[in-house]
């Protein structure tokens, strides 16, 4: 049995297309999708740390309550899907639940990768205001963790050119099929 677990960011909800095309891609390839929903973020949390580690420990709390009832170790694999805050949330969450997982990582936030050790690949774009590319960057080598990265693409790996994020959308999703194909 197959579990992949789908993490959203601060304002960037489970049918947004990045996670709303993931979890198609899991039910593809047979996983049973459970997606994590948690709120009452501090506003103006961008730049400031404080508000960022607020965020999170709420994320944390409210994670770890949705998921008390589920037997992680009944199944064989496991698969978080997780973007922005939430990258920070799966790692996290997975430590302190000591489970082995594998990982898709979209747009990270530089704390997350205090967390990320676990299998996994990740997404970043070079015009992303919550981190700096070159952050991504030295982590990534640092893990091991494979990057792809989408050129002038946000903290959402959009352009503001609507055909252009289709196919940078197109492009992401082959990489993260192939990922999940592999495990």
């Amino acid at each position: 049995m197959k579990l992949a677990v789908i993490f959203p960011g601060i304002g960037y909800h489970t049918d947004k297309p990045l996670l709303y095309y993931s979890k198609k891609l899991a039910k593809q390839y047979d996983y049973e999708v459970i997606e994590v929903s948690y709120g009452g973020f501090p506003k103006d949390v961008k730049g400031s740390p404080e508000k960022m580690k607020e965020a999170f420990f709420s994320a944390m709390e409210q994670t770890t309550d949705l998921l008390k009832d589920v037997d992680f170790h009944a199944y064989d694999t496991l698969l978080f899907i997780s973007k922005s805050v939430g990258t920070a949330v799966a790692s996290a969450y997975a430590r302190q639940q000591h489970l082995t997982t594998h990982n898709v990582f979209y747009t990270p936030v530089e704390a997350s990768f205090e967390f990320m050790n676990q299998d996994g690949i990740v997404f970043t774009g070079t015009k992303d205001p919550w981190v700096e590319l070159a952050i991504v960057e030295e982590n990534c080598q640092n893990r091991g963790l494979p990057l792809f990265i989408t050129q002038d693409g946000n903290h959402s790996l959009e352009t503001g050119d609507a055909l252009l994020d289709l196919e940078h959308m197109n492009e992401i999703m082959k990489q993260t099929r192939q990922y999940i194909s592999r495990i």
